[in-house]
């Protein structure tokens, strides 16, 4: 998993409450286990037409945002299934954090297994970061994990919390199987121990 240290780019604003997970990947896309390729059907019915032409009104398609790399969304994202494959196509598309007022506990726990940053802040931080966001490509927010704050394009910064053992995973690019991975010589040191313990397993 990519470590998330900072990040300085592009916000796109979707000021929409409730998006859930089969608006950012719908279900007909659920059929891969593959984590690429599903960027190019993110927010598929909003993004495309039923024969498949660009929206030219929604936002990833606007020249200032196709390269967005930050969401700044309404509140409660990431809600309904829980499906990985929404984390999966934002991060294939290129997003690397979400900033929300609150997002859905599934999705939330999902996004640091795979390297996404999901911030919480204040109604009020988040609609000032949403009226940043608009301003377009000029405008790029600064996302510092090490020091928990959002800056925006004139220089105001937020600071937001979150939990030190999630920020430790993702700073260090930590999934469940990278966590594992560190504790290897305690692992090979128990398997040989129990080998000759009992050696009849």
């Amino acid at each position: 998993m990519t470590p998330f240290t900072t990040l300085t780019g592009i916000a796109a604003p979707m000021p929409l409450v409730n998006i859930d997970t089969d608006m950012i990947i719908p279900k007909q896309f659920l059929k891969t286990i593959a984590r690429t390729g599903l960027g190019r059907n993110l927010f598929d019915e909003m993004r495309y037409t039923s024969d498949g032409a660009e929206i030219p009104g929604f936002v990833l398609n606007q020249p200032a945002y196709r390269s967005a790399q930050i969401i700044v969304a309404g509140d409660n994202f990431g809600c309904g299934s829980s499906r990985e494959h929404a984390p999966w196509a934002l991060l294939d598309f290129g997003i690397r954090c979400v900033i929300s007022t609150s997002f859905a506990d599934i999705f939330y726990n999902n996004c640091f297994k795979n390297g996404i940053l999901p911030v919480v802040l204040p109604e009020d931080q988040v609609a000032a970061l949403m009226e940043d966001a608009r301003r377009g490509a000029n405008a790029r927010m600064a996302v510092d994990l090490e020091a928990q704050t959002v800056t925006a394009s004139d220089g105001t910064t937020f600071h937001f919390q979150i939990d030190p053992f999630r920020k430790h995973c993702l700073m260090n690019g930590l999934d469940d199987i990278g966590l594992s991975l560190e504790k290897v010589a305690s692992i090979d040191a128990f398997e040989a121990r129990a080998a000759t313990l009992r050696p009849w397993v």
